[in-house]
C-alpha cells in the first residue's frame, strides 16, 4: 500500500536524490532550497489545520530560502511512501496561489492577425505571441515525481500522487483559488536546451535555457524588463520553431491527456522561455474537488466497504495522511478498515476527508503514465538514469509563475 503525508526534513535526503537524477526547476538539486520549501510547507500544513494563525497576504517573505514571492501563497509538498518499505517513492505539490496583485504569472498569450490585400485578392494569417502578467494568483498544481521502478505499478501510485492534490483542494477549498494551473514541458533537448528558447529568448537574455530558468528562483522581475513586451510574430521564426508552439514532448502526451480528462484546457497561453502550453480548469468544475466531503470516522465493524477512494486526516498538530483505500459511508459517518486506520494513524471521532475515486481495475481514464524524460513542468515526473539529458523542469516556487519547487 502507498501512504501520502505532508514531506518532512527527513525526506530532503531522498528528495535531493530525485531532484539530481532529473532536471526539474521545481525540485532543485540544492539541499538548502528543498529544506526552504518543506519548511513553508509544514507552515502550510500548520494553518490549514489551524496550529498556525493564518498569514495575511500581501506580506513579503524575508531570507534565501524564502519559497514563496508573498505570504498569501501556501505551498504543499507530499511525500509518497510505499508502506513494505517505508521509503520515499514520489512527491507532488500544490500551491495555493501563483502570483499575484503586483506580482505577475508570466505567460505568452498566443492569437492571430490576418492582412488582406484586396487589389491582390490574397490574405495571410499569422499566430502571433504577446508577453502577459496574470496577477489573478491560479493555483498551482506540480511537482510530481515518482521512481522510474514504481512506473506501470499496478496500484497506478503516480495517478494516487497526481490526485491527491484536488483531493486537499476540495478539502481545504478556502485556500485556494477559482483556477488551477498546470504548466506543460515544451520538447528538451538531450544537450538540456529548447528550441524555442534558442531562437526567441536567447536573443535577448544571453544565456543557456536552464540558466535561465533557474534565475526565476530568485526573481523573475527580469522577464519583463529583459523580454520584448511587443507582438512577435511567429511566422518569423523557422517551421522548427512554429510547430514547438503550445506542443508537449511525446513523453508528456499521457500526463496531459489525463488533465485534458480532468476538463483542463489549453487556452492560447504558453510558457515564454520554452513554449510549453499552460492548461488550467476552473477549481469547483474540476470533479475530484467537487467530490470530496468529511465525515467522522467511526469504528470498525463487520460489513461491507462498497465505497472506494482518498480518504485523509490532517491533525490538529498539522500531520496529514492520505490513503487510496476502500470505505463504507453509513449513518453517523464513514468505517474504514483496521489497516487503513492504522497507517491513518486515526481514533474514532477524527474527521476524515474522501473524495471517490474508481478503483484502478474499473478506471477507464487515460492513464498517467510520468515521462521519463519530458513531462508536465510543474508535475507528471518520472525519474531515471538518463532522466537529467532531457527532462522537464513541471508543477519554481519563487519563478516565473510555476511551482518549481
Amino acid at each position: 500500500m502507498f501512504l501520502i503525508r505532508q514531506s518532512k526534513l527527513g525526506d530532503v535526503p531522498t528528495l535531493l536524490k530525485l531532484a539530481q537524477m532529473v532536471y526539474f526547476i521545481n525540485l532543485p538539486p540544492n539541499e538548502q532550497i528543498i529544506a526552504g520549501k518543506i519548511d513553508q510547507s509544514t507552515l502550510s500544513f500548520g494553518r490549514a489545520s489551524g496550529k498556525v494563525k493564518e498569514a495575511k497576504p500581501g506580506k513579503a517573505r524575508k531570507g534565501p530560502q524564502a519559497a514563496s514571492q508573498y505570504e498569501g501563497s501556501d505551498l504543499f509538498v507530499f511525500s509518497m511512501v510505499d508502506t513494505d518499505t517505508g521509503t520515499v517513492i514520489g512527491t507532488s505539490q500544490v500551491r495555493s496561489h501563483q502570483g499575484g496583485p503586483g506580482n505577475p504569472n508570466w505567460a505568452m498569450k498566443i492569437s492571430e492577425r490576418t492582412f488582406r490585400s484586396e487589389p491582390l485578392s490574397y490574405s495571410s494569417t499569422h499566430k502571433v505571441g504577446k508577453l502577459f502578467g496574470d496577477e489573478s494568483g491560479p493555483t498551482e498544481i506540480g511537482g510530481l515525481i515518482i521512481q522510474p521502478s514504481y512506473r506501470g505499478n499496478a496500484a497506478r501510485p503516480g495517478r494516487f500522487l497526481s490526485f491527491v492534490r484536488f483531493h486537499f483542494i476540495g478539502m481545504y477549498r478556502r485556500f485556494f483559488a477559482d483556477r488551477i494551473l498546470a504548466e506543460m514541458m515544451a520538447p528538451v533537448s538531450s544537450s538540456g536546451d529548447n528550441v524555442f528558447w534558442d531562437h526567441f529568448g536567447r536573443k535577448f537574455i544571453p544565456v543557456k535555457y536552464a540558466e535561465a530558468d533557474r534565475f526565476c528562483q530568485h526573481n523573475r522581475r527580469f522577464i519583463p524588463e529583459l523580454l520584448p513586451r511587443e507582438e512577435i510574430y511567429l511566422s518569423l521564426f523557422s517551421l522548427e520553431v512554429q510547430n514547438v508552439v503550445g506542443e508537449v514532448a511525446r513523453e508528456t502526451v499521457p500526463a496531459r491527456r489525463l488533465l485534458e480528462s480532468m476538463g483542463f484546457r489549453y487556452r492560447g497561453m504558453i510558457d515564454p522561455f520554452d513554449g510549453g502550453p499552460h492548461l488550467d480548469a476552473p477549481t469547483d468544475q474540476v470533479e475530484l474537488v467537487k467530490k470530496t466531503r468529511s465525515l467522522p470516522l467511526v469504528a470498525p465493524s463487520a460489513g461491507r466497504l462498497n465505497g472506494h477512494g482518498i480518504v485523509s486526516v490532517l491533525s490538529k498538530e498539522g500531520e496529514f495522511r492520505a490513503l487510496e483505500t476502500d470505505y463504507a459511508v453509513e449513518k453517523g459517518g464513514i468505517r474504514l478498515g483496521e489497516e487503513a486506520i492504522g497507517l491513518l494513524e486515526a481514533a474514532p471521532g477524527a474527521t476524515v476527508a474522501f473524495t471517490p475515486v474508481a478503483p484502478v481495475e474499473n478506471d477507464d481514464a487515460t492513464p498517467e503514465k510520468p515521462a521519463a524524460k519530458t513531462a508536465v513542468k510543474n508535475e507528471g515526473k518520472s525519474v531515471g538514469k538518463n532522466a537529467g539529458k532531457s527532462a522537464a523542469k513541471p508543477t519554481k516556487s519563487a519563478g516565473r509563475g510555476k511551482v518549481k519547487a
